[in-house]
């Protein structure tokens, strides 16, 4: 259901970050440097009527410095499209600050082509839609970051973690090569993690409940397991200092994890 632009203003609200609310002023911003993601519903925040869904933005945090704060515009069902199309992207634009972070990824639901709302085609449309956040972030002085879309769990007969995004993660990594944006290849990471665990150690990551087989969207574990990958590559990639990071070899316990109440 599309939205209007008054209602995604106020649902975007919840996504800043406590350590800026109140403040009003970009001095305030600049120092926190905070990290905002745009993203699908494997990035966002969920609620307690999801439980025990995770979004890998819930878990980030646990990896980052206090004064890092994240700020999670993910939501659930967007696409590259569909989220700019929304206004979300615009709402972003109008809070982020120099020195800030946008991370981006999208690719779960740009690859529904029976759906124009949200399909976008890898090597054109895709990429053009990726350019409005480049831009976007790089005219306000912040820094664009684009991840390639985590990995579902699926794997072939003989054991083998398969890869299901087809070319959308090789045209956000050409694309990133041509704009010169820092690359976090978090497909690449999640596929080679699930290879590791294998098929049933997989299904604790991934929202397997006594109702419910899902291989796209993760509970705590997998959630932690994934900003776990995103934190390290930030650090990698040299987008934050070992400053601005934390716990990256320690065990996070899942009850950190909260499924607040939905705002009415």
């Amino acid at each position: 259901m599309s939205l209007t632009r008054r209602q995604v203003t106020v649902a975007a609200v919840a996504a800043v970050p406590l350590a800026l609310a109140g403040t009003g002023t970009a001095q305030a911003a600049q120092r926190h440097r905070t990290l905002y993601i745009a993203g699908d519903s494997t990035a966002a925040q969920k609620y307690a009527d999801a439980a025990p869904e995770t979004g890998w933005g819930m878990a980030l945090p646990f990896f980052l410095h206090k004064d890092r704060p994240v700020s999670n515009h993910a939501v659930n069902g967007r696409s590259s499209k569909s989220f700019v199309d929304e206004g979300r992207l615009d709402v972003i634009l109008q809070a982020i600050r120099p020195g800030d972070l946008l991370v981006v990824q999208f690719a779960h639901n740009d690859e529904k082509a029976a759906d124009p709302a949200r399909y976008t085609e890898p090597w054109t449309t895709y990429q053009d839609y990726l350019r409005l956040y480049i831009d976007g972030a790089r005219s306000r002085g912040a820094r664009p970051v684009l991840a390639t879309s985590v990995e579902r769990r699926k794997f072939d007969a003989s054991g083998n973690a398969v890869p299901t995004h087809g070319d959308y993660p090789a045209a956000m990594r050409a694309l990133a090569q041509e704009e010169r944006v820092t690359l976090l290849d978090i497909q690449a990471l999640s596929l080679a993690l699930w290879q590791r665990l294998g098929v049933e150690e997989t299904k604790k990551y991934f929202n397997w409940t006594a109702t419910e087989q899902d291989n796209t969207h993760f509970n705590p574990p997998g959630a932690i397991a994934v900003a776990r990958l995103v934190a390290g590559e930030l650090l990698r990639t040299r987008v934050l200092g070992p400053q601005d990071v934390r716990r990256l070899d320690e065990e996070i316990p899942e009850p950190w994890i909260t499924w607040p109440q939905a705002a009415a």
